[in-house]
C-alpha cells in the first residue's frame, strides 16, 4: 500500500528573489495541480510546510515562500540545483470554467497573490476567455510587492485593470496608499450577474473585502475566498486546519462565501 504520507525528491531548477524574505522557486516536477492548490514541502531532519503553488506548466511547478521559520529559513538557504521534498497536490482548487466569460474580480492581500497567480496569468495569455478582469491587490509598503515584472506585464493587458495599492508608502512611492476596501467601491460592475468574485488574504482583509462587495449587491454565491492556514497532514488525519467540522485541507482552501462565512476560529 501507498504511504500517503511519503515525499517525493525534485530538483530546483531557479530561484527568484521577490523581496527579502519571499523567495519564488521554481522546481522541475510532474506534479499537475489545479489552480489554488497547495504542496506539502519538506527537508529530512528539518521538517514540513504547507506551501502555495503559485504557477505551473509542462515539467515544473512554482512556489513563492516566505521564510518564517525553521523550514522556510533552510529553503531560502538553497540554491538551483538542490533538492526538496513534496507531496500533494491538495485542496479542491480554483475551477476556471467558473470563471471564463465572466467578469472576474480578484483582491489578493499579500502573500495571498500567490495562490491567484496562476488564474491570472491564465487570462493573461488567454483574453478571448475572459470579458475582463479587475485586479484589486494590496501589500503592507512598496517593499513588500511581489511579482513586480508580472504586475507590469497585467496592466497592459487591456481586458485588465490593475490597482496596486499599498497600507503605508515611503518617499519613492507615487502609486495608491489605503486597503483593498477603499478601492472595492470604485470597480465598474455594468452586469452584477455576470461577475465572479475572487479574495485572498489575512483572515480580517478577506472579511471585510467580503464584505464591501456584498454591500455592493453581490451575492454571496458569486464570491469565492481561500484560508491560508496551516496544514499539516494535507489528507484530513490530523486535524490541524479543522474549523469546527470542515477539514479546510480536503474541502478547500477554496470555498464559496456561503461556506466561509461559518467558519469562524
Amino acid at each position: 500500500m501507498k504511504n500517503p504520507y511519503m515525499p517525493k525528491k525534485y530538483t530546483i531548477i531557479d530561484i527568484q528573489h521577490q523581496t527579502d524574505i519571499d523567495y519564488t522557486f521554481r522546481v522541475a516536477c510532474d506534479i499537475k495541480p489545479k489552480n489554488g492548490q497547495f504542496v506539502e514541502v519538506s527537508i529530512p531532519k528539518i521538517g514540513e510546510a504547507p506551501i502555495s503553488i503559485s504557477d505551473f506548466g509542462d515539467g515544473y511547478i512554482d512556489m513563492t515562500i516566505r521564510r518564517v521559520g525553521k523550514v522556510t529559513n533552510y529553503l531560502h538557504g538553497l540554491k538551483p540545483g538542490d533538492a526538496m521534498y513534496l507531496r500533494g497536490p491538495y485542496g479542491n482548487g480554483f475551477s476556471l470554467e467558473q470563471y471564463k466569460n465572466k467578469h472576474l474580480v480578484i483582491a489578493a492581500g499579500g502573500t495571498g497573490l500567490a495562490p491567484v497567480k496562476s488564474i491570472i496569468n491564465y487570462f493573461h495569455r488567454n483574453p478571448e476567455e475572459i470579458q475582463k478582469l479587475d485586479l484589486l491587490i494590496g501589500f503592507k509598503s512598496p517593499k513588500d510587492i511581489l511579482f513586480r515584472e508580472e504586475i507590469e506585464e497585467w496592466m497592459k493587458n487591456k481586458k485588465f485593470h490593475v490597482t496596486v495599492t499599498v497600507d503605508k508608502g515611503d518617499e519613492s512611492w507615487t502609486g495608491n496608499v489605503g486597503l483593498i476596501t477603499q478601492f472595492v467601491p470604485k470597480i465598474d460592475i455594468p452586469d452584477e450577474d455576470n461577475l465572479e468574485v475572487i479574495i485572498v488574504g489575512p483572515p480580517l482583509m478577506m472579511k471585510f473585502t467580503g464584505l464591501e462587495f456584498l454591500q455592493r449587491k453581490i451575492k454571496e454565491e458569486q464570491i469565492w475566498v481561500s484560508f491560508e492556514r496551516k496544514m499539516s497532514c494535507g489528507i484530513g488525519k490530523c486535524g490541524h486546519c479543522k474549523i469546527d467540522e470542515t477539514y479546510v485541507c480536503l474541502e478547500g482552501p477554496v470555498f464559496h462565501y456561503t461556506k466561509a462565512k461559518q467558519l469562524i476560529d
